[in-house]
């Protein structure tokens, strides 16, 4: 069980789309640029991302993404679902056909995790994300400038 880098990439465009977006559209590039992932990538993702209307698109001179739902409503389960992304962690992705077409002993445990994997991402809403990288930004506010002080005294 693992997730991909499908995912992954998901979850952290839509968190930048949802720092720098608000008034104006964010583009692609602008994504593709902070986040170190491939425009074409980022192309296709986003492609699925609008299909499922997690995002719109906007043409044209200053054009871009913008979010379709408030990110108190958007979860991580949403982002990973719109990609196609299964989180499963069982060998059959809950056909029950796991051990020699027969369910496998270990079966309830791995379907339950997959209960609870999804419950948690279910929980995490993107709003949750914004405020975490908030919050580490200005830890990181905060010990620059007692490096700072700390040089300057010296």
């Amino acid at each position: 069980m693992r997730l991909t880098t499908k995912g992954r990439f998901a979850v952290t465009a839509m968190l930048d789309l949802a720092m720098h977006g608000g008034k104006r559209p964010v583009t692609l590039a602008g994504i593709s640029q902070r986040q170190r992932i491939s425009l074409s990538y980022l192309e296709q993702l986003f492609g699925k991302l609008r299909r499922r209307t997690l995002v719109e698109s906007v043409r044209g001179p200053g054009g871009g993404y913008t979010l379709a739902r408030s990110i108190e409503k958007l979860s991580v389960a949403d982002i990973i679902a719109a990609v196609d992304e299964p989180l499963d962690a069982t060998q059959c992705g809950g056909k029950e056909n796991c051990h020699e077409e027969q369910r496998c002993m270990t079966h309830d445990l791995w379907a339950k995790l997959n209960d609870k994997m999804h419950e948690y991402l279910d929980s995490v809403k993107l709003s949750d994300l914004v405020a975490q990288q908030a919050t580490r930004k200005e830890k990181v506010k905060v010990l620059q400038d007692r490096r700072g002080r700390e040089a300057a005294a010296v």
